[in-house]
């Protein structure tokens, strides 16, 4: 699929100019933040920690959700975040295996798997852990790649195969407890898909992005994606493709991708643990822009590709007012850009807010709402900013 890009004209951009006042002052530097159109200047958020460190670390890169400018995040500033490292794979010599309960196994080249016929999906995720106040592990992109189903086809799964686990090239030592015993054991990082979504249509295997291969923090040369679900199912540095029968027990399946809260059954309150899998309706409001007089208001919606109702925005304690959707972020599984026109901003403090509904009638809900959640993964509560006016 294709999608044509609307964006700004980048000699507009560059001949605007750029409100920081107040931005040193947290720590983010001036480079951090994109030109802005002629005579739009930025409004600072007042919650943002006293220092803030987005630069990119060995194990993480945080997007600075201020620059987002288009409907696809660049290589260099998509995030990433895992467990053991960046493994080094050279794409000349790669194989991915398939494994297991599978008439044909198979080891399959770069070329191998581009002769199994190029497609593109957009798909936007972000980390579970993805949270206030940076909300930065998130992205968007352009994928290249070929649908899993093709490679299963071909392997020819046998019908006993009831879970496909995912290994990357990616290991590290871990402690494992059983009972009153530990155990040290080397682990590849693994996820798993059950059967019907490992063999349904959008399960995705990539080897490029925004049209560019790879690069070694996005997983190079492929990884999955799992369209709509967190960022930890899309298994980069994909090494092994294991049908089996039993279900799949490693840590980052069973032990720590978990969410625990509190629900009432039968009028009394049992603790549910759930895997974390298909994200859960989300908006956010990213930047906010003063452009003469009136300010601009642009946010991001995630969630697992279902159709939205609507995206609004609440100043203070105001009504809900509907905001706009930008077309150019229509996909399914893309993430959704909305922009909210402020006018009549008054002097002062003021908390925005966004909400998303989608056409099931699912409200992203309040912090109070999920009062029973206690992991911190999947927030997707709602998440007021607050911004000085002059």
């Amino acid at each position: 699929m294709t999608n044509k890009i609307n964006r700004l004209d980048r000699r507009d951009m560059l001949r605007g100019s750029l409100a920081v006042a107040g931005l040193a002052a947290l720590g983010v530097p001036e480079w951090a933040l994109p030109a802005l159109a002629q005579g739009e200047t930025l409004v600072p958020f007042t919650d943002l920690p006293t220092t803030i460190n987005l630069a990119p670390t060995p194990d993480r890169r945080v997007l600075d959700i201020r620059t987002i400018d288009g409907p696809f995040t660049p290589k260099d500033q998509f995030f990433t975040t895992q467990h053991y490292g960046h493994p080094e794979v050279d794409p000349a010599t790669f194989r991915l295996r398939v494994s297991g309960l599978v008439d044909r196994a198979a080891s399959l080249s770069l070329d191998d798997l581009r002769q199994l016929g190029g497609a593109e999906l957009i798909a936007g995720f972000e980390c579970s852990g993805n949270r206030r106040p940076l909300q930065g592990l998130s992205s968007n992109g352009r994928w290249t790649g070929v649908p899993l189903r093709a490679v299963l086809d071909r392997a020819r799964v046998k019908p006993q195969a009831r879970e496909f686990v995912f290994f990357g090239a990616d290991r590290g030592q871990e402690e494992v407890e059983f009972r009153t015993q530990k155990y040290t054991v080397e682990q590849q990082f693994g996820r798993s898909l059950p059967r019907d979504l490992a063999l349904a249509p959008e399960p995705f295997l990539a080897y490029a992005l925004n049209g560019e291969p790879l690069t070694r923090h996005q997983g190079s040369p492929l990884r999955l994606i799992v369209p709509g679900w967190y960022g930890v199912a899309n298994v980069k540095w994909l090494a092994q493709i294991h049908a089996q029968e039993d279900q799949y027990l490693g840590k980052y399946q069973a032990r720590w991708y978990r969410t625990l809260r509190g629900e009432t059954i039968d009028g009394e309150i049992k603790w549910v643990e759930t895997a974390i899998a298909q994200m859960q309706l989300k908006s956010f409001i990213a930047r906010v822009t003063r452009d003469l007089t009136r300010h601009n208001v642009r946010g991001v919606v995630l969630n697992d590709g279902t159709p939205l109702r609507s995206v609004e925005v609440r100043v203070d304690d105001g009504p809900w007012q509907r905001a706009t959707m930008d077309p150019a972020t229509s996909s399914k599984y893309s993430w959704k850009l909305f922009t909210y026109m402020w006018s009549g901003a008054t002097p002062g403090e003021h908390a925005l807010v966004s909400r998303a509904t989608d056409v099931n009638g699912t409200v992203q809900p309040t912090s109070e709402e999920l009062d029973s959640k206690k992991t911190f993964l999947e927030d997707n509560t709602q998440f007021p900013r607050k911004v000085m006016i002059s």
